[in-house]
């Protein structure tokens, strides 16, 4: 037997000969195929749905025996019924399986006129109750994909029953007879069409039905089909899953828009601003119109993405099929704007695996990093992992932001969870195999230097902690100074701490236990002590005409800005606020105060990318200088999108340090805060790393920690 659409035809129009000679040429009487034979999907073992429709005649039972005991004899697998068309709409309205079956209808022999009658009428029928129905197949779909998992990741997944096999295209097949959605795109049909090769090249292995590739088959099975090794199969397999799997949660959630309008009349299309160049539509993420042009900024695809993870949002397909046409590829290194996205989109937490489902879906990964395109689908056999390579990439860093307040560089922690295990599947020892590979991606999206020697510490040593807490002494000081050795800094140490905690969790249960976590953390307890704390470097050095120029000065660039004023508490706040309302976001600031003058320095960018009106700026922040600046009055209450909770750190008696989700208004909330407390900031840094803030404040005058600490974590909650 042979494997391919053709091979599949071949046997389907060879059943149709041999059932159409059993059946007597009689008015009013027709045999019906649905399912494979239905579609002409037939694999070499597969079962035969068939139905004996007939209009009512006297003796329809002696007919069907006389077609079923043939088909039994031969021992080939049969689902039948013997119906008239009424008993099978009947049938269709209360099972959705039944209906699901119709819809494949095909006449083999008898009575053309009433197999065409039963197939019309299945489809109208479908198309008139397919509100009702289609709640009823996602419900079951979704108790499917529950029993059965992905298809994507497993090493011996049921190629028809599990998430992204052959079952979901038969939805989709639905969906699109519905009219809802283009179900079946050409990437779909194409991944249908190798799945079903899959099987057939299965079914020839084992010499009979089964739709679970097992370990064992595997190798014959890629054999058959042309392919070098099991790996090789698995991998193409994971890859069509996943186009199948996308595409019906999307085509989902045209049906869950298309059942809204029908309860609630003409949807109204609000476009809400999301960020630059991004906005929402019906649920969905699209771009904004004037993002839309012959040379799109080649950053747009990022922004994109970081605004879609951070929003918990899904890009409409139609989004992504225009980036990953007009997408130009980043200059190296990478432009701030596309950097700064990158890390966001990783930092998003449970946002950033759907987006980058979606986004690899499309290509447009491979665009970011071309070394991404090395790990797409790479299966992992060793029994602890639930995931391939580039999910448990994508999933650890999602994991990591978990514990991004636990870490003063969190924007390098999501980096490093994403690249940890990107040596994987090279000769040679995976972590010094992708310590330099590591290195060179966080070289060319533009990072510095010190950053950069920092990914590559953390990739070679990302097993470090664990091998060393569950393997060596933690009481002999050799040891521990071997460790402190290695890891050089508090930074990395921060970093490989966590993302022990997030590899762990992406890998699957049996990889952490509260055993391992408390020696991992009683060894960086003990390492800790010898590298000692890191303190945050404020800039001293500010320009000539704001150290000592006649005050106030007002600087505006058309992405930073700075103040030199005279002090006093609130100023800071004051200044964040002026930003905000000229819709700025902050990315960093540098503040300190030299005698009586402070000067404060601002990374700025226009929250949805509209010009700097520099002159109206210098304006605002000249009125805050002289204390004569006024906030609207419901100004700066907006709140992170992501509910991961704030945390504050005493570096010293008078130095704060806040670890906080990004959001509009955060810096003038908490300095507000401050303010109102009577606290004044003598120095600070606010550094936007990725989706979080990292903001140090050197506080004067007399105050208590304790209120300081409350009413900061609330202005950042």
């Amino acid at each position: 037997m042979a494997i391919g659409a053709a091979a599949r035809h071949d046997r389907a129009a060879a059943f149709d000969a041999w059932l159409g000679g059993m059946l007597p040429d009689r008015r009013g009487l027709a045999l019906v195929a649905v399912g494979g034979l239905g579609r002409r999907e037939c694999s070499p073992h597969g079962d035969l749905d068939l139905i004996l429709l007939h209009a009512g005649l006297p003796g329809v039972d002696e007919v069907a025996s006389s077609l079923w005991y043939p088909i039994w004899d031969k021992k080939i697998g049969l689902d039948h019924s013997t119906r008239t068309i009424a008993e099978s709409l009947d049938a269709a309205h209360d099972d959705i399986k039944v209906a699901m079956g119709l819809l494949d209808a095909r006449h083999i022999a008898g009575d053309r006129a009433l197999s065409e009658q039963l197939a019309r009428k299945g489809i109208d029928l479908w198309r008139r109750t397919a509100a009702r129905q289609l709640g009823l197949l996602r419900e079951l779909c979704e108790e499917r994909h529950r029993v059965h998992g992905e298809l994507a990741y497993l090493l011996e997944g049921d190629l028809k029953e599990a998430a992204g096999g052959l079952r979901d295209v038969s939805v989709l097949r639905a969906i699109g007879v519905a009219g809802i959605a283009d179900a079946l795109p050409p990437p779909v049909r194409a991944a249908a069409s190798r799945l079903l090769d899959v099987r057939d090249a299965l079914h020839l292995a084992v010499g009979r039905r089964s739709d679970r590739l097992r370990a064992q088959e595997r190798e014959a099975v890629a054999l058959a089909l042309g392919l070098s090794d099991g790996d090789v199969l698995l991998r193409r397999i994971g890859l069509d899953a996943r186009t199948v799997a996308w595409t019906l949660a999307d085509c989902w959630r045209a049906v869950q828009r298309w059942r809204s309008r029908l309860r609630g009349g003409v949807a109204t299309h609000v476009r809400r601003p999301v960020a630059r160049d991004v906005v929402s539509l019906d649920g969905e993420i699209v771009l904004a119109r004037t993002a839309i042009g012959p040379r799109p900024d080649p950053s747009l695809s990022l922004r994109v993405a970081a605004a879609a993870a951070q929003a918990q949002m899904p890009i409409a397909r139609a989004t992504l099929e225009w980036l990953k046409r007009f997408e130009t590829h980043l200059e190296v290194p990478w432009p701030a704007p596309a950097r700064q996205a990158f890390l966001a989109l990783l930092g998003a937490g449970p946002g950033l695996v759907p987006t980058w489902e979606a986004c690899d879906r499309f290509g447009l990964t491979g665009q970011w990093l071309p070394q991404w395109t090395r790990v797409r689908g790479t299966p992992q056999h060793h029994p602890v992992h639930q995931y391939t390579l580039d999910r448990h990439l994508v999933q650890a860093a999602a994991n990591a932001s978990r514990w991004a307040r636990e870490v003063a560089r969190p924007d390098l922690l999501v980096l490093g969870a994403l690249l940890h295990d990107i040596g994987k599947g090279l000769p040679g020892d995976h972590s010094v195999v992708g310590a330099p590979i590591a290195a060179s991606i966080a070289r060319d999206i533009g990072l510095p230097d010190d950053d950069v020697r920092i990914i590559e510490d953390v990739v070679l040593h990302h097993l470090l902690l664990p091998d060393i807490a569950t393997r060596r002494d933690l009481d002999d000081p050799a040891v521990i100074a071997d460790v402190a050795d290695r890891v050089k800094d508090v930074t990395t140490l921060e970093i490989l701490h966590m993302l022990a905690r997030a590899d762990a969790a992406a890998t699957g249960p049996a990889a952490w236990s509260s055993w391992k976590g408390r020696l991992i953390d009683t060894l960086v307890l003990r390492v800790l002590s010898l590298l000692g704390g890191d303190h945050f470097a404020f800039k001293a050095d500010p320009s000539p005409a704001l150290a000592a120029g006649a005050m106030p000065v007002i600087q505006v660039a058309d992405d930073w800005v700075a103040i030199a004023a005279p002090d006093r508490v609130g100023l800071l706040a004051a200044v964040a606020g002026c930003l905000g309302t000229h819709k700025l976001e902050i990315a960093a600031v540098n503040s300190v105060t030299l005698g009586e003058r402070a000067i404060i320095e601002c990374a700025v960018s226009s929250r949805f990318g509209a010009p700097l009106d520099r002159e109206r700026v210098a304006a605002d922040l000249r009125r805050v200088a002289l204390d004569q600046f006024v906030l609207p009055a419901r100004f700066g209450l907006s709140s992170p999108s992501r509910k991961q909770p704030p945390k504050v750190i005493w570096i010293e008696p008078d130095l704060l340090e806040l670890r906080a989700s990004d959001a509009p208004g955060l810096l003038y909330r908490v300095t507000s805060a401050l303010s109102r407390l009577g606290v004044g900031v003598r120095a600070a840094r606010v550094s936007t790393l990725g989706a979080d803030a990292v903001d140090a404040f050197y506080l004067t005058g007399s105050f208590d920690p304790e209120a300081v600490e409350t009413a900061v974590l609330s202005a950042a909650s």
